[in-house]
């Protein structure tokens, strides 16, 4: 989900791609230049990963998730005539982010609805009552802060809670239309990717944009919930979010049995076995659970490997992590009837453990409810021994 993968040049692959397949997968998936690509240009861009095999000369660099699909923005978006109320210009705190700090105080002379992201200082002369979230992690994270009544409108992809269901749109963030954006008439638009420059775009018309980029840690994930706290009118409640959330991780962390040696495991992005190493986002709160990672010593320099069966077999991981659940069906059966799979530990003793596509491939609120699966699967693999 979150950093960038560097993987090498390889023969030409076919991919089976599932419907709705993950963040991570999919931008895995993208290996060469989608620009150039005829299945990729912007016809088939919002169907590019529903059911079809694609074929990959090169692998290069890729960002994953939150800097998700950058090769797909990239390739531009639609130029607008429509214009929106202007952001001031009055000075934002300066904040070291990914995803920035709240100012504690602001002077009497500053606005304060006003943050510093990584484009610069975002400045609203006033309480924003039409939002627009691009960012199905940033969606999470507005309406965890009670600012859900403040959003007109949502990306195609953000899908939680439930109240997002009424303000959805088939608004991409990955292949974003400023015309369509203008439209709404937004006075904030939130946004994780800025690859295809839709803040300088938006800012032409008038459009204050806010950047929350893709976490490499939980102190990006609190700074993102408190700079979106400040910008709404929510301060208070952000504070009381990143207060629980931080409650809640040390309290999880605290559970974890002490092992004489740590359980192994592995992480499935999709079912041609990509994973992510502990230097990723995903893989620390593996590593909060006092998990080792068998990912780690496949590919030196690669943070999303693709590992083969064998390697996985030979590793013989106690506890399997599916995040490909949604996207491809995979299940603690599917894999149990893979080839040589049902001699790895964590099959032999049941402990295949399914995980929400969703949460795994997103920085918000829910990372909780994703270390606590982890927890209680560590919880159940270890040895009855464990203190």
């Amino acid at each position: 989900m979150l950093l960038t993968a560097f993987v090498k040049q390889t023969s030409p692959v076919a991919w089976s791609v599932c419907a709705t397949a993950t963040l991570e997968a999919r931008v895995v998936r993208l290996g060469r230049n989608p620009c150039s690509d005829p299945f990729l240009s912007s016809k088939y861009l919002e169907d590019f990963f529903m059911s079809r095999h694609i074929s990959f000369r090169s692998r290069a660099t890729a960002a994953l998730l939150g800097l998700s699909l950058l090769a797909l923005s990239a390739c531009g978006s639609d130029a607008a005539d429509s214009a929106a109320p202007a952001a001031s210009s009055a000075p934002a705190a300066s904040a070291p982010m990914n995803g920035g700090s709240t100012p504690a105080s602001a002077p009497s002379d500053v606005v304060p609805f006003s943050v510093t992201d990584p484009n610069g200082p975002v400045s609203l002369q006033a309480k924003p009552v039409r939002i627009i979230s691009l960012s199905p992690t940033h969606t999470e994270m507005l309406f965890a802060i009670g600012a859900g009544a403040q959003v007109v409108a949502v990306d195609d992809q953000s899908n939680f809670p439930a109240e997002v269901a009424a303000v959805k749109t088939d608004l991409s963030g990955f292949t974003p239309n400023i015309e369509a954006i203008a439209t709404y008439k937004p006075d904030l638009v939130v946004i994780g990717d800025d690859s295809a420059k839709l803040s300088a775009q938006l800012g032409q018309l008038g459009i204050p944009v806010w950047y929350g980029p893709a976490a490499t840690s939980l102190d990006d994930v609190y700074a993102q919930i408190e700079q979106l706290g400040v910008l709404t009118d929510h301060v208070a409640d952000s504070a009381s979010l990143v207060a629980t959330m931080s409650a809640d991780v040390a309290s999880l962390v605290a559970e974890v049995p002490k092992l004489v040696a740590p359980l192994t495991y592995y992480h499935e992005l999709d079912p041609t076995y990509f994973s992510a190493t502990s230097n990723t986002f995903i893989g620390q709160l593996y590593a909060l659970a006092g998990l080792r990672n068998v990912a780690d010593t496949a590919e030196a320099g690669n943070d999303y490997p693709q590992l083969n069966a064998e390697f996985i077999v030979s590793s013989n991981p106690d506890i399997i992590f599916l995040a490909d659940t949604k996207c491809c069906g995979e299940s603690a059966e599917t894999v149990s009837v893979r080839d040589g799979w049902a001699a790895i530990a964590a099959v032999k003793s049941g402990h295949v453990v399914a995980m929400d596509d969703d949460i795994s491939s997103r920085w918000g609120p829910r990372v909780v409810d994703y270390l606590r699966s982890v927890v209680d699967a560590v919880k159940a693999a270890a040895p009855v021994t464990a203190g």
